[in-house]
This record gives structure tokens, sequence and C-alpha cells, in this order.
């Protein structure tokens, strides 16, 4: 899958071990990294759906979100790259998202 990122800044911190380290500590960054890594091993989104990581749609003000889990409250804020694949109920049609776009890492909780 191709991954993007919604700001520059975010990129140069996902992107760096040192910077990801510094940011959210040992831990934060394995975790980080991991789940960068299944995303893009993964063809479509669907390949994660049971996978490790908690992979989530999120509703409310962040409705067209997904998260996965990180450490504690922590998670990976992302979404598809538009135009967003529908299927016929309205939701998002996982096995035909090929492209994401990171948001940031939050506690949204």
């Amino acid at each position: 899958m191709k991954i993007y990122f919604q700001k520059e800044k975010l990129q140069k911190q996902l992107e760096s071990d040192r910077e990801m380290t510094r940011k959210y500590g040992s831990d934060g960054a394995r975790k980080i990294q991991t789940r960068l890594l299944q995303l893009r091993a993964a063809d479509c989104l669907a390949d994660l759906t049971g996978s490790p990581g908690g992979w989530h749609e999120l509703s409310g003000n962040r409705r067209g979100q997904i998260a996965a889990k990180l450490h504690g409250a922590f998670r990976l804020i992302f979404e598809p790259v538009e135009p967003v694949p529908r299927k016929a109920d309205g939701g998002t049609d996982r096995s035909r998202v090929e492209a994401v776009q990171i948001l940031e890492i939050a506690d949204y909780h």
C-alpha cells in the first residue's frame, strides 16, 4: 500500500529512527515502525483486518478516519486517499483502498 503524510514535519519524524525515538520513546518508535511496515506490506486495507494492531474505523468527528493501536492510548491515525472507494451501504470498501494518508499520532480518548 502507498503511504502519504498530511504534514511534512510528521513525515520527517516517522522516517527518521532518531526523531521517532526522541519523540515517542524506544517502545513507541518500535510500534510505529511495525504499523508502518504492516501498511506498506498490505496490498489493500482489507489485508489488515484481523491482524495485530486493532485496526478500526473511527466515528463522530473522526468519521472516515482509521486508527491502529500503538502504545498506551496512542494511535496511528490515517485515512484513505481521496476518492474513497465506497460500498453500496456507504461504508468504506477496504478491499479497494490501496493508498492512505497518515494524519497524526495521538491519544484521542
